[in-house]
């Protein structure tokens, strides 16, 4: 068993600079809103509490359930009134090392992220001062805040504050593939095939297509498993039922009519359905997609809104096997859902 230093050079499209997949480190908080056990804890109150929606029915972890995956298992989620939103949720494992949020990535941190489903009018349908004076009634959540940030003040800043800092502790629990990684790093023989015995010959065949011939990494790299770019794969249903312009409706650029944020893959098995409009339901079905290149099409000057494929999409002619193969892997990245936060990542108080 080599380690990941040792492998074979993954298949990468020029330009594309080489991230070898990996253990996650510990997430980093920002140095304004640093970690605490507090506003850790406040944040965990605040994400499950549906007093953040105008109805009182729906909380964060409505759409991100620790029993999905920290997703919903939806196609699309639904709101305010049962009002069906237009793409799917987003699991939040892992989204400490996102440089952008939601599928179109109109939000810059997780900070910003946090507030906007509570002012969607299809999502939560509040507003932040209502949400303020809210909190500011309940004296538990006013003892909350004074013990957290020092004084009683509620604020829509603070509330963000503490939801992002318990999202940044949500991180995949150990897989069968990070066994593996741990397994190589260790000399003792013995000992190394223990740990390894889990990670089986599919999974390391799949391993060693998602680096090569399946051209997953040029998009799904690093200890993540994603770029944190945006790219277009063919489902724009442009002019169709499900239309979504993706990153376009945020730029106005159209180089970026239907570019959608990379997924993380860690725990993928976990989350279905997949894309941005939930309509995969089976990952056999989107690795066939995959390998016939996608769905193909090109912006013309007539048309400059009509979509164009990511360059990085192409016929990968894997067989069957070579896709069971492939599938096995994803579920070896694939282990238990995170119950809550990750404390061994957590800085030292």
């Amino acid at each position: 068993m080599q380690a990941p230093k040792c492998w074979p050079a993954p298949l990468l499209d020029v330009g594309i600079a080489k991230r070898e997949l990996g253990l996650l480190p510990a997430p980093i908080f920002p140095a304004d809103n640093p970690f605490s056990q507090l506003k850790l804890r406040l944040g965990d109150k605040l994400f499950h509490d549906p007093q953040l929606s105008r109805s009182g029915h729906i909380a964060c972890a409505s759409c991100h359930d620790r029993n999905l995956g920290w997703a919903d298992g939806r196609q699309v989620s639904f709101g305010h009134h049962r009002l069906k939103g237009k793409r799917n949720a987003p699991s939040i494992e892992n989204s400490a090392f996102y440089s952008s949020l939601f599928w179109d990535g109109r939000a810059a941190s997780l900070e910003e992220q946090a507030l906007m489903p509570i002012t969607d009018s299809v999502e939560m349908n509040f507003t932040l001062d209502e949400l303020e004076e809210r909190l500011s009634n309940d004296p538990q959540y006013v003892q909350l805040f004074k013990l957290t940030f020092g004084s009683e003040e509620v604020t829509r800043e603070r509330i963000a504050q503490a939801i992002a800092t318990f999202e940044r502790t949500i991180l995949s629990r150990r897989s069968r593939f990070d066994i593996f990684l741990m397994a190589s790093e260790i000399e003792e023989e013995s000992q190394k095939q223990r740990l390894s015995a889990a990670f089986s010959d599919e999974s390391v065949r799949g391993l060693h297509l998602f680096r090569t011939k399946a051209r997953c990494m040029n998009c799904h790299n690093g200890p993540e498993m994603s770029d944190s770019q945006f790219h277009n794969i063919g489902l724009t249903y442009y002019k169709r039922f499900y239309q979504d312009l993706g990153l376009y409706n945020q730029t106005r650029n159209y180089d970026d009519v239907g570019k959608f944020r990379t997924p993380g893959l860690r725990g993928v098995m976990n989350t279905k359905p997949w894309m941005h409009n939930g309509l995969f339901v089976n990952m056999e079905g989107l690795l066939n997609f995959y390998n016939m290149g996608g769905v193909a099409s090109q912006k013309t000057r007539e048309d400059p809104l009509a979509p164009q494929t990511s360059i990085h999409l192409k016929p990968l002619k894997l067989t069957q096997n070579e896709i069971k193969d492939l599938m096995a892997f994803l579920e070896s990245i694939s282990g238990h859902p995170a119950r809550g936060p990750h404390m061994r990542y957590m800085p030292e108080p």
